[in-house]
């Protein structure tokens, strides 16, 4: 399936060829459009149309899916199927606990905390469907319980149900590291043709747009970072320079691969976050946010059920789908990327470890991040405020973290860790694109752990200039469009996905022999399944 030779070598040249093409005519449009510049650019909204049609027609269509994945993924974690292997039955984890973790956190989450931990509470505390009007205890609990839960157990799970799929697949049955093998108990030998085809064009898609969501967020907060500290213009053209800056770095990185330059900048995310949270933490309200994060996590806990389920069937007040539809499009976007690193990384471990530990330990960290930060601003907002953090947030979201810094530590202790905060952002900007390059190669050819250099710094590039044309057609608005209407095409691929994982993880289970069940129960009678073809020719370019 790869080719051997010419400029695709090494690559599935039809699945690499579609791929450029979408990406190409997405930021050719994008940028043909933003060179108008008229104030809102068309770009930006067509993306904000084909989100609002989605969001109107189907936001249940995401709530359900993701609900039932939290409660796939826990299946997989508790019943007999967990203690399988991702990788042979003797094979041990590739990477220490710390590394996996450090991993794990700046590719799954890095930008998006340090953008929206200050701003999301403070948002959700004036606004939510659930306010009580006059009571200010009641709006802090809430504002915190609907952070927790747009950034806990769901997402986590969305990652841990990908990774199990493409790491069970690949590193126990020898199917090739891409979201087409998940789809082998479904359609066989399929895969290796037209529906594997899309299955992975769909998949590089929607990382590609992902990615460049978070970038998009993560260069507007650095943009706003150098203007709180050296006085930098906030502009478009400053945010466009910032996007080539970074994505060089992140090129560099990816380039040098997963055991050297992406695990040592992840390790170096994860010193940086713990700093900056154990500084907020030492000159904030300390012994208040440490109750705060306890209640916080019982009280979501306790809500979990009621808000997975919920659709806002009768308030209707739209306040569902510019939050907790966003988001949950926003983390399937994510998955591929996502999932796909997270098994290349877990190797060896078994399902249940890998789904408790991409689902418990890092929502943990998260609410510990979300309680420090929100808790922190809303404590200098219920205290009168007064540094206004409040017309911050509603202001310039990018900034929400440079005020409350500014707020907690005026002077020039508090300059050196807003400093230390832009140096964060750099890091989880360049983490996530070298981790997602990685991945989108990794999938286009067709699973190869170490594709081609030339082909990681040309997708490199072409993150970065999606980011570019994202922002420059629509800002803000046009990145969470973009990255829901993304989603939409791949909830398919994941639900078929999910099928064929449970399939073939039942059969094997049950074929194992008595000695190694864990009740020593004879297993039933069952036809083997069929080994995958292995692939016998290069694919062509006009081949498929």
């Amino acid at each position: 399936m790869r080719a051997e030779r010419g400029w695709l070598k090494g690559l599935n040249p039809t699945v690499a060829m579609a791929s450029k093409a979408v990406v190409l005519l997405l930021v050719v449009y994008g940028a043909v459009e933003a060179a108008k510049l008229v104030p809102s650019p068309a770009a930006g909204s067509v993306f904000q149309l084909i989100s609002n049609s989605i969001l109107g027609a189907l936001g249940w269509w995401y709530i359900i899916l993701v609900a039932a994945t939290v409660v796939f993924a826990f299946w997989l974690a508790i019943s007999r199927v967990g203690r399988i292997r991702l990788g042979r039955d003797d094979e041990r984890p590739e990477f220490g606990l710390m590394s996996w973790f450090a991993m794990l956190f700046a590719a799954g989450m890095g930008i998006g905390l340090v953008f929206y931990g200050v701003a999301e509470p403070v948002f959700h505390f004036q606004d939510n469907p659930f306010q009580i009007p006059g009571d200010q205890v009641s709006a802090e609990r809430t504002a915190m319980r609907l952070t927790f839960f747009h950034w806990g157990l769901h997402p986590w799970a969305i990652y841990g149900v990908m990774a199990a799929g493409l790491g069970y697949f690949s590193f126990r049955k020898g199917l090739p590291l891409t979201v087409r093998s998940a789809l082998y108990p479904l359609i066989g030998d399929r895969i290796y043709g037209p529906i594997g085809h899309v299955a992975d064009i769909l998949a590089v898609f929607a990382t590609t747009v992902g990615v460049a969501t978070s970038l998009g967020l993560g260069v507007q907060q650095v943009n706003a970072g150098l203007n709180h500290l050296m006085g930098v213009e906030i502009s478009l053209g400053v945010q466009l320079i910032l996007i080539a800056l970074i994505t060089t770095a992140a090129v560099i990185s990816v380039a040098t691969g997963l055991e050297k330059g992406i695990k040592f900048i992840s390790q170096l995310n994860v010193w940086l976050a713990a700093a900056l949270l154990a500084f907020v933490a030492s000159v904030g309200p300390t012994a208040s946010l440490i109750s705060e994060f306890i209640q916080n996590t019982g009280d979501y806990l306790q809500n979990l059920i009621f808000l997975s389920f919920w659709t806002d069937a009768y308030q209707r007040t739209g306040w569902q789908a510019s939050w907790t539809t966003f988001y949950w499009g926003w983390w399937i976007s994510w998955s591929p990327f996502v999932g796909m690193f997270v098994a290349r990384i877990s190797r060896g471990r078994t399902v249940r470890e890998m789904i408790l530990g991409v689902t418990i330990v890092p929502t943990l960290v998260t609410f510990l991040w979300m309680t420090v930060m929100g808790g922190a601003a809303l404590d200098q907002i219920t205290s009168g405020d007064p540094t206004d953090i409040v017309g911050t947030v509603n202001t310039d979201v990018s900034l929400s973290l440079y005020a409350l810094l500014e707020a907690l530590s005026p002077g020039l202790m508090g300059t050196i860790v807003a400093g230390l905060a832009a140096v964060l952002v750099v890091l989880f900007f360049v983490t996530s694109s070298d981790s997602g390059t990685l991945v989108t190669n990794t999938i286009l050819s067709v699973g190869d752990l170490n594709p081609p250099v030339a082909h990681r710094v040309i997708w490199g590039v072409s993150e970065g200039a999606v980011a570019a044309v994202l922002l420059a057609a629509g800002g803000l608005s046009a990145l969470q469009a973009a990255a829901i209407s993304a989603a939409l095409p791949f909830t398919v691929v994941m639900v078929a996905m999910s099928v064929g994982l449970a399939i073939s993880m039942v059969r094997e289970e049950k074929a194992m022999p008595a000695h190694e069940r864990p009740h020593g129960k004879p297993p039933p009678r069952v036809a083997p399944s069929p080994p995958p073809r292995p692939p016998e020719r290069a694919d062509t370019p006009h081949g498929g």
